[in-house]
């Protein structure tokens, strides 16, 4: 063997001894360490040494992990089919309890979020889960977090994404939104048409007592049509005052006709005429 042998292979078996003790531990995470099987603690980020063999080191991330909920097939309180999907955020607050309480914190929480999930929107109608949701929300992190704190993980922040309705039931609620416009659109209307009826009525008192209103109202709009330069203009007269002053023009003629007095007619009067035998003849 050459001179340079033995410290080679002592420098190679130092290199593979560093290299087996020695981890690092990033700025996001924790590392747990067990020795012979038992847990020694935890272990800050930096570098860090073990022994090898009989010390083995778990890293676990402290990051928030973004969990998508996969959409699940839910029947509501009042019987309605729909699909719902989520979205859940959790961390991890303990490491040792994170590694040694359950085997995998993500498939865990994956499984009791979907669960929950289910049991929560069950529990509400249609109506409840379309309006409601930060309630619903909040009830399901409740329920996560009480299961999930003994696996040391908090689930921070849970969103339900999306709601899927089967068409049938998007038409009814189509017709429903229409009738409600439409019943909207006619209580506005009915509103509108009292206002103007108040307005109206209070205008027509107006000109009741003032009979000139009435009459500088008609010339205003005559103007307002002359504008136009228009051949022909159609003005609405008062037809009750047309009436009564034609049925009072009526009652004057008849009158002024009663007092006319009545021409006498030609009577025809008897005269004499003496006849040539001495009679006398009657004309």
């Amino acid at each position: 063997m050459n001179d340079w042998t033995i410290p080679a292979i002592i420098v190679a078996v130092l290199l593979l001894v560093f290299a087996l003790a020695v981890r690092i531990v990033k700025q996001y995470e924790q590392g747990v360490l067990f020795r012979l099987g038992r847990v020694q603690g935890v272990r800050e980020p930096g570098l860090r040494l073990i022994i090898p063999v009989v010390d083995v080191m778990r890293r676990v991330s402290l990051r928030v992990v973004t969990m998508p909920i996969q959409s699940q097939g839910i029947i509501t309180r009042d019987n309605v089919s729909v699909d719902v999907s989520a979205v859940a955020y959790f961390k991890v607050v303990d490491a040792i309890k994170s590694v040694v309480a359950i085997e995998n914190v993500r498939a865990a929480i994956d499984q009791i979020a979907q669960t929950t999930l289910r049991k929560v929107v069950g529990q509400h109608t249609l109506d409840e889960t379309l309006s409601e949701t930060d309630r619903i929300n909040l009830d399901i992190r409740q329920i996560l977090d009480v299961t999930t704190v003994e696996w040391g993980v908090e689930v921070t922040l849970v969103e339900l994404k999306d709601i899927q309705l089967p068409d049938s039931m998007k038409r009814a609620m189509a017709r429903q939104a229409e009738a409600e416009r439409e019943k909207r659109a006619k209580i506005i209307n009915a509103e509108g048409e009292h206002l103007a009826a108040a307005a109206l009525g209070e205008a027509s008192d107006i000109m009741m007592a003032h009979p000139l209103a009435l009459q500088l109202r008609n010339l205003q709009s005559l103007v307002e049509i002359g504008v136009d330069k228009n051949s022909t203009v159609v003005f609405p007269a008062p037809l009750m005052t047309t009436i009564a002053e034609l049925g009072a023009f009526l009652a004057r003629e008849h009158k002024a006709a009663a007092a006319q007095p009545v021409p006498a007619k030609d009577v025809a009067v008897p005269v004499a005429v003496p006849a040539g035998n001495g009679a006398t003849d009657s004309v």
